[in-house]
């Protein structure tokens, strides 16, 4: 569902098993620019972060020398969910227990941000704590359980057509 006045922010870290150069890591850099063109090519992507001088976010430190932020911001909760479960970027999440250690709490959130708005690590650092200190809720929420702009949950279809299974 698009809504016309708002656009669905989304951040996920990535937390590495090893240094970025290193070989254990080697095919996972390698996609990062592949897969951030083929983000930037998908319909309702609008806009992702990426460190200085770099593009793409993986010279961001703020989070810890492990930590990579992914953070992106998309036209609705479907054009998100078309890139991340129905196309190449799903092969690079099959793959992810190769390159990133699970996490203890919440890894991705997602929320509502005003048209023009431009999220930063910090702002999506805090809704990912309040993900994790509240659970799915208007200001934070998953794929498994959206809401909408007004903050009404989003039912869903079935599990297995809302996401695939990885």
């Amino acid at each position: 569902m698009a809504d016309g006045r708002f656009h669905l922010a989304q951040l996920n870290i990535a937390r590495v098993v090893a240094p970025l150069d290193s070989p254990q890591l080697a095919d996972f850099v390698a996609l990062l620019d592949p897969i951030n063109a083929l983000a930037e090519k998908s319909p309702g992507f609008v806009w992702r972060y990426t460190s200085p001088g770099r593009n793409d976010a993986t010279g961001d430190r703020s989070l810890g020398d492990d930590q990579v932020p992914n953070l992106s911001v998309w036209e609705s909760l479907e054009s998100l969910r078309e890139f991340a479960y129905r196309s190449r970027h799903l092969d690079v999440m099959r793959r992810r227990r190769e390159w990133f250690r699970p996490h203890a709490g919440s890894y991705m959130v997602l929320w509502w941000i005003p048209i023009g708005h431009t999220p930063t690590v910090a702002e999506a650092m805090e809704r990912l704590a309040e993900l994790d200190q509240s659970g799915p809720g208007p200001r934070a929420f998953t794929f498994h359980r959206p809401f909408d702009p007004a903050g009404n949950p989003i039912e869903q279809r079935t599990a297995a057509s809302a996401q695939p299974s990885i």
